[in-house]
């Protein structure tokens, strides 16, 4: 896909949306000062979040989470950036829609332009990410109503299928505590970083966006907690189940094992036994097994073992 680009005044915009190396190689014309090094991060599909600061210019990479629905986990979508004097660079794989949705903001509304570059380039930097992180927000809101509804479905739902739940459910928040806390030292790096190109007034705005991931982090690690509570107490709930079906099986077998007896001992044959020539032995055979079932019965419920 081409490069897109966004001016104001002397401030532009370059964003890169599943860059080519042809991409690659027009933005290595354009900025001829750019490290090889960091032009091949870009090709890379996931590199580690950095921060390299060069005389002319910083290069940010960047992970911010982004919905998988068909394994129902959070990954990481990955941005690049590059800040320097008038201009800001982005390259991503055109998946986050907080970017995407600035971008065109800023394609139709003058004013969104102004309030992008206006104040420029190191100010539209700080935007950029600060809307990357504030969209984690949400995210972490659909979790939350997730982990509610679990709560909710824990003592009445389907074992199985609530099992199932809380384990997606907890896959999904480990890939989003991996994710947030990769950014941190990026954010915390960024506000104590000394460059001309971010002037000193840029520490306190960074260091919001900073806060920000720390509560985002406290939120995950709750919900971590969370999770795993569930997770025990499920165990717990399957346990007390099982133990419950092993019970009445167990009843069953201990009242089969004198009828089993009888019965075995009667199909033997032998002459002697009780009743062997009784016209009605079948029916007293039978009713000495039923008596035998029944008392046991009503012994197994006076010691409470049903």
């Amino acid at each position: 896909m081409a490069t897109r680009t966004i001016n104001y005044n002397d401030v532009v915009w370059y964003d890169i949306v599943h860059p080519t190396p042809d991409d690659v190689e027009k933005l290595s014309e354009t900025f001829p000062y750019f490290h090889p090094l960091n032009l091949e991060d870009i090709r890379s599909p996931i590199e580690r979040p950095k921060v390299d600061s060069d005389d002319d210019y910083i290069f940010v990479v960047m992970h911010f989470p982004l919905w998988d629905a068909r394994h129902e986990i959070s990954r990481a979508s990955e941005v690049n950036l590059f800040v320097g004097r008038r201009y800001v660079v982005t390259v991503h794989n055109g998946t986050l829609k907080p970017l995407n949705k600035l971008y065109d903001l800023c394609q139709e509304s003058e004013h969104e332009r102004k309030r992008l570059l206006g104040r420029g380039a190191n100010e539209a930097f700080y935007i950029i990410i600060d809307q990357l992180v504030d969209y984690i927000f949400p995210i972490l809101r659909k979790v939350d109503r997730n982990i509610h509804q679990l709560e909710d479905d824990l003592f009445v739902g389907d074992a199985k299928q609530v099992i199932q739940r809380i384990a997606l459910a907890r896959r999904d928040i480990i890939s989003l505590r991996r994710i947030i806390r990769q950014q941190i030292p990026i954010l915390q790096q960024l506000e104590t970083t000394e460059h001309p190109i971010l002037h000193e007034d840029m520490e306190e705005y960074f260091g919001d966006i900073a806060d920000h991931l720390f509560k985002q982090r406290d939120i995950v690690e709750e919900n971590y907690e969370i999770i795993n509570s569930f997770a025990e107490t499920a165990d717990t709930l399957a346990s007390h189940r099982i133990n419950e079906v092993m019970r009445i099986l167990t009843v069953i077998s201990v009242i089969m094992l004198p009828l089993t007896l009888i019965s075995s001992i009667y199909g033997m044959n032998i002459d002697q036994l009780p009743f062997a020539h009784h016209p009605n032995s079948f029916i007293i055979t039978s009713g000495i097994m039923i008596v035998i079932a029944i008392l046991m019965l009503i012994y197994f419920r006076r010691r409470n073992w049903l």
